[in-house]
């Protein structure tokens, strides 16, 4: 329910246009007659003037940012300090990521001409040229016509954007052009969400379902968080650390958070710290459950009304009969027979066993009980199960689509529905798993549907022979083990094509045979929604700082003059439409659409604001399938909310699976260790090394900025028991090392990580030689990282490795 007592942020939109916005909010609505274009306004030399932008990364947020320009340069940087900051409010202001933006936009890392690698080098040498924007576009036009014609549409392949989130545009314009000539083969499923998105929400309520956000809290109730640290990376005033640090202070809420390190939410927010062992929450959920059925505290009401597979009452008419319920795992009596005990839980997280009893009651007398999930722990080998067991948790106790619950998933809800930049129909159908695009370009035909999660096709055609990465950092940082990644891009004959279009030179481009320089969202015109983690609903309306410097072009305008090389630019362009006209068509999109949940002001008249945010009141609703669930079933095989699922039960019979794989696809959520477990630790390797999203990037964005790199550095955090067995003090030089490479970073000892255990940030820009001693110097932890893929959604897994950290002497 819309909030109609903050409509517009009127002080917002005062401040941004003077005494014309002013006149306009004394009517009441502003005459679209008075922000109708016309010629941009003229500042006299020397004179500062505000532009309004927002930060634009992918964080989940969209931050205000009032951009003071002065001189055709970027000045200082203010967030949103109008309206109301009180709960509820409808400020955005900026983490500290957006408001060092200045220093970032202006980075001797950025990009300002288009390069191609030197002739007669290989990828990886860092060796390029010069050259022209119609040298650059008339070979990418050339190869995409060459590839094409000799293997298909299916080896073309448009990768990840994710550097930039929520925005009209992305890497749109790519898919837009390419589905004009012929299509793309595409991916599914995300590095951040894969195992929760394709490995647990659609087999446990057929879809995500149920999430709300914190501020649906009620007074003194408790919060338990698994694998959760959104005052790191979710901290900004469009984000859900805001919203927690409000609802602990006005509400009283309690929170325990279940982590294998101590995070923002603990040490700035007083939240309860339980540590446990990497990869063992399902292990954890299983002796809570058992603990939950002794002390009678499991809701078997609920249970037997709206959910399949807890115990044998519950489970389908084919599975009974077989101990195959999640009762018959945890008391012993299921396919392993062992009982799972709080005792036998705590030997597994190293959580105390009294601490696992008293934890399964406080959960099962809470009522609401608030119980949810971050991304981390499902990034882990075994992470389709783990993430499915915190679902099964909220299940047993009744605490889900009721007020001041979740789904035992993650939080929020899908903000306000702008529509981005359409890209038409897609002739080819087949899709590849996100994360496995390098074994794509390197096996081709041999990634199949049973094996490797390839959708629409019992195989692909083709390996991948040109590789398009708009806005991102993958090929040699964001992704599994990047030696395996990169050795696979130095060969040539694999793929042969590779475009790297970013706003800063990033170790992957050197990965690149074309490197273009583009604009950042803060030096063209934008548009984005706000409210994708809390409950308000905006839009932001980014306009240009200043004139395009050097040589950077904007991707759609890129993507124009390539669609004109390639004879479709009528059909791409919709008869010469630019970004800005965009903005403004899918702006009037949205108002047409939302009208009857929105008062939205006009484009003209969002623009003079520069944004604009309306506070949603949380929802006290019962959920539809709550209320009857005959009525309202779920989108699963069985119409409940499942712990047993029929579908994975029948992929288990049929999917083939690697040899790390076996055992983890499983009907409930059992705990399999996986690779790179605190069993597989050896005297080679003696510990468990941990990456994690910290305050100072988003995921590799701003990692360059020297400002963060100074409050947040990269380092690598050891416990003060295992720093002293190691000969290692704090700020001393170290290497990490696991069995697919090493870095040299700098140690921080701290008890804030539970011994046995090294976490270290990720998202640190890659330096390292190509071939010989690839020690990275840049601190990626990504050098360390493995190509484990978790079984069911075939996402990243490998989160958390086995290896060594040493002092570095000298």
């Amino acid at each position: 329910m819309l909030d109609t007592s903050m409509t517009l942020n009127r002080r917002t939109f005062v401040k941004a246009t003077g005494a014309l916005g002013a006149l306009a909010a004394a009517g009441g609505v502003a005459s679209s007659a008075l922000f109708s274009g016309g010629a941009e306004p003229a500042f006299a030399d020397g004179e500062e003037h505000i532009v309004w932008s927002h930060c634009h990364v992918n964080c989940g947020g969209a931050c205000v940012l009032q951009c003071h320009v002065k001189d055709g340069e970027l000045a200082y940087v203010e967030s949103d300090n109008a309206g109301d900051a009180s709960f509820g409010g409808v400020q955005a202001r900026a983490c500290l990521r957006g408001r060092s933006i200045r220093p970032w936009l202006g980075s001797a890392d950025r990009l300002n001409y288009p390069m191609k690698r030197a002739q007669g080098t290989k990828r990886g040498d860092g060796q390029y040229e010069r050259i022209s924007w119609d040298e650059a576009l008339d070979t990418i036009a050339s190869e995409f016509t060459r590839i094409k014609e000799k293997y298909g549409n299916e080896a073309i392949f448009i990768q990840e954007c994710s550097g930039v989130e929520q925005n009209i545009m992305m890497n749109n314009p790519f898919f837009r052009l390419f589905n004009l000539l012929g299509g793309e083969v595409t991916r599914y499923g995300s590095y951040s969400s894969a195992s929760i998105s394709f490995g647990a929400y659609p087999y446990v309520y057929g879809k995500s379902w149920g999430n709300r956000s914190f501020k649906t809290l009620q007074d003194d109730q408790l919060v338990v968080m698994f694998g959760f640290a959104p005052n790191d990376m979710r901290m900004a005033g469009d984000g859900p650390g805001y919203d927690l640090n409000v609802a602990r202070e006005k509400k009283r809420v309690r929170i325990i958070n279940i982590d294998p390190r101590r995070t923002e939410t603990c040490t700035n927010l007083g939240a309860e710290w339980i540590p446990i062992v990497p990869g063992t929450d399902a292990a954890l959920v299983a002796g809570l459950a058992h603990e939950l059925i002794e002390s009678n505290l499991v809701d078997l009401e609920f249970l037997h009304t709206y959910v399949t597979g807890f115990d044998e009452d519950t489970m389908p008419e084919d599975a009974k009969g077989k101990n195959a319920s999640y009762y018959d795992y945890v008391m012993g009596t299921g396919y392993d027979k062992v009982e799972k005990t709080p005792a036998w839980a705590s030997s597994i997280t190293r959580i105390p066993e009294e601490r696992i009893k008293r934890l399964a009651r406080e959960i099962g007398e809470a009522k609401p009980c608030f119980i949810c999930q971050g991304l981390g722990m499902q990034r882990h080998a075994n992470g389709d199960n783990a993430s499915r067991a915190v679902m099964a948790l909220a299940l047993m106790v009744g605490q889900v689509g009721k007020p001041g619950t979740t789904s035992g998933g993650t939080i929020g809800n899908g903000g306000i529905g702008l529509d981005s930049l359409p890209t038409g129909t897609n002739p080819v159908k087949t899709k590849i798993p996100q994360y496995l695009w390098p074994e794509a370009i390197r096996d081709g035909a041999k990634l199949t549907r049973e094996h490797d999660g390839v959708q629409n096709a019992d195989a692909l055609k083709v390996g991948i022979k040109m590789l398009v990465n708009y806005g991102n950092n993958m090929m040699a940082n964001q992704n599994g083990d990047i030696n395996f990644t990169t050795d696979i891009l130095r060969d040539e004959s694999l793929c042969e094509f590779i475009v790297q279009y970013d706003v800063a030179w990033t170790d992957s481009c050197n990965w690149a045979d074309i490197v273009l320089p583009d604009l950042t969202p803060q030096e063209t015109y934008s548009l984005t929604a706000a409210g994708e983690t809390n409950d308000v609903a905006g839009i932001r309306f980014g306009q240009p700082l200043y004139e395009p410097k050097f040589e950077r072009r904007e991707v759609y305008e890129v993507c124009g003059e390539l669609a004109r090389r390639l004879g479709v630019y009528d059909e791409y362009s919709a008869g010469g439409m630019t970004r800005e006209d965009w903005c403004r068509k899918l702006y009037d999109e949205l108002r047409e659409d939302a009208g009857a949940d929105y008062d939205l002001p006009t484009y003209d008249e969002g623009v003079a604001m520069g944004a604009f945010t309306y506070d949603i009141e949380p929802s006290a609703k019962v959920d539809p399938f709550i209320e009857d669930p005959v009525a309202n079933p779920l989108k699963t095989a069985t119409g409940k909310a499942q712990i047993f699922s029929p579908e994975i039960a029948e992929m288990a019979k049929t999917w083939k699976l690697d040899e790390s794989e076996k055992n983890a696809i499983t009907p409930i959520p059992t705990y399999v260790p996986g690779p790179d477990s605190a069993e597989d630790v050896t005297d080679e390797y003696p510990f468990q090394i941990l990456d994690y999203h910290c305050k100072g990037t988003t995921h590799s964005t701003y990692a360059h900025n020297p400002v963060l790199n100074k409050i947040t550095p990269f380092q690598a955090w050891i416990n003060p028991i295992d720093a002293e067995r190691m000969g290692i003090a704090d700020l001393d030089r170290v290497r990490l090392t696991s069995a697919q490479g090493s870095m040299i970073t700098q140690a921080r000892v701290t008890n804030r990580v539970i011994p046995g255990v090294i976490v270290h940030p990720q998202g640190a820009w890659h330096r390292a030689p190509a071939e010989g001693d690839r020690t990275d110097e840049g601190s990626c932890t990504n050098t360390l990282t493995s190509r484990q893929r978790n079984p069911i959604s075939k996402g990243t897994g490998q989160h958390s490795v086995i290896g060594m950290i040493e002092k570095v002497e000298g």
